[in-house]
């Protein structure tokens, strides 16, 4: 069994064949252009941010930004177009927190770029999706076989593309 991270809950959420792809280490993302620009984003917007706030390592799971005193998650997006993934992810940041026995916590989804953010809290029903989350991903990875593709538009930003498609 393969230790899920926050990376294969967001995949999941966007793409179970980039998640087989990810998880078999088959990486796309150094040919992005969409990637680089994303760490860019995180890397320049907040910059007193290292500064400030804690990051954390927990079984698969790196928070780059805690803010202990105020048990914030913080979690910095390029666009909201699959907000659902990034919600996920940050739920899967606060469940492993909870693991832990850091209750409480919450998570802020930032997208600069659009001057926008979300607030995520871990709910009771979460905690149980997460559960299957975990299940369905294990049995992804598991599969000899990698999953179709899904033919959807952000497959054309996707950093797998000409993997899947050419």
């Amino acid at each position: 069994m393969r230790q899920i991270t926050a990376t294969l809950i967001n995949l999941y959420h966007v793409c179970h064949r980039e998640l087989w792809l990810h998880a078999n280490e088959i990486r796309m993302e150094h040919t992005s252009d969409m990637v680089t620009e994303g760490k860019l984003i995180g890397e320049n917007t907040y910059t007193d941010r290292a500064a400030k706030y804690t990051e954390l390592q927990l079984d698969g799971v790196k928070i780059d930004y805690f803010d202990a005193r105020n048990m914030v998650v913080h979690e910095i997006k390029k666009s909201n177009k699959i907000e659902a993934a990034h919600e996920a992810q940050v739920k899967y940041y606060l469940h492993k927190l909870t693991q832990y026995g850091i209750e409480g916590a919450i998570g802020i989804l930032e997208y600069p770029m659009l001057r926008h953010t979300t607030h995520v809290e871990l709910t009771l029903d979460d905690v149980m999706q997460i559960k299957t989350w975990e299940n369905d991903i294990e049995h992804i990875i598991a599969s000899k076989h990698m999953p179709p593709v899904i033919n959807k538009t952000i497959c054309k930003k996707c950093s797998y593309y000409d993997f899947c498609y050419c």
